[in-house]
């Protein structure tokens, strides 16, 4: 999973109608002036400190970056955009959207500033082990194809996911900030295959054409929760993406722009759906935020 990955997202613009499949920042800025609004506001409310980033990690084509920095921008956020990417394709996709970006391989090589960082569609991407009983789930050639063995009940585990979140974690306890981690997957711990390929935006064969697909898998947020706790850091209570927005006030965002260009109602309203039904991402996408004892907790987690 981790070899294709890196070949696949090395190679290539994934995103959009053209590609495999498109993410919330691509839906709607709405999402982005969102996420941007609430690290600009817990920015606030910690203090303001002068020497605040904003850091994105898998910042994509950097239009959530973007939408984000110009929300904060008008909250009075001046803070320089750090962006954690090892494709260089996209790199240059990001530098067009952020200008005077800076780009790091790692987290850990990240400025010892508070952060406010964003982490969208990132987890899902890394590298899962899949366990049945006490053996581990492997990829063999059968009759001249891949497949896996052996069969049985699958227990999924992602020691890459683990050791990411603990790194932001540990960041933010020895910096100050606040992470924001949203991804599609489940609130607790449970077995079940979740490995799943896409292509030109359908779902296909996991083990077909290595590095040719985006391969995912569904985040843990019980595990990543207990990896932050562990570093260290305070972790808020899980929520629904669609909640999060709606808290946020994606509907009063909405009728905002469809005011201010009423021939666009119907892309607008589309869009809304699409981020917050829970036939849709609504659901199925989850938000926790991760943050230093000393920062307070942003909005939206609130019961």
């Amino acid at each position: 999973m981790e070899a294709c990955n890196d070949f696949y997202y090395a190679t290539r613009d994934p995103l959009g109608a053209a590609g495999d499949f498109t993410t919330a920042p691509e839906i709607s800025q709405m999402f982005g002036e969102l996420v941007g609004a609430s690290l600009a506001d817990c920015w606030h409310r910690s203090g303001s400190s002068a020497r605040a980033i904003y850091a994105e990690i898998g910042p994509g084509r950097g239009t959530l970056a973007a939408d984000a920095l110009r929300a904060m921008r008008s909250a009075g956020f001046a803070g320089e955009a750090h962006l954690v990417e090892t494709s260089p394709k996209l790199r240059e996709k990001q530098a067009s959207s952020v200008p005077h970006a800076r780009f790091h391989d790692r987290v850990e090589q990240l400025p010892g500033v508070p952060l406010l960082l964003a982490a969208n569609e990132f987890l899902d991407a890394l590298p899962a082990r899949q366990w049945i009983g006490d053996e581990e789930r492997k990829v063999a050639i059968a009759n001249d194809r891949l497949s896996f063995t052996p069969d049985g009940e699958v227990h999924e585990d992602s020691p890459a996911r683990r050791e990411a979140v603990a790194a932001i974690a540990r960041h933010l306890v020895r910096n100050g900030g606040v992470a924001l981690i949203i991804d599609y997957g489940h609130a607790r711990t449970a077995p079940g295959d979740t490995l799943q390929a896409v292509r030109r935006h359908e779902y296909a064969d996991p083990l077909a054409d290595p590095g040719e697909q985006d391969l995912t898998s569904h985040v843990d947020f019980e595990a990543v929760g207990h990896a932050a706790e562990q570093a260290g850091a305070l972790v808020s209570t899980l929520v629904t993406q669609g909640d999060w927005l709606r808290h946020l006030g994606i509907e009063h965002r909405a009728q905002s722009l469809i005011a201010s260009n009423p021939d666009k109602r119907h892309d607008v309203e589309q869009a809304l759906h699409r981020l917050c039904g829970r036939d849709e991402m609504g659901e199925l996408f989850k938000v926790m935020a991760i943050r230093s004892p000393d920062w307070p907790e942003p909005a939206g987690f609130a019961a």
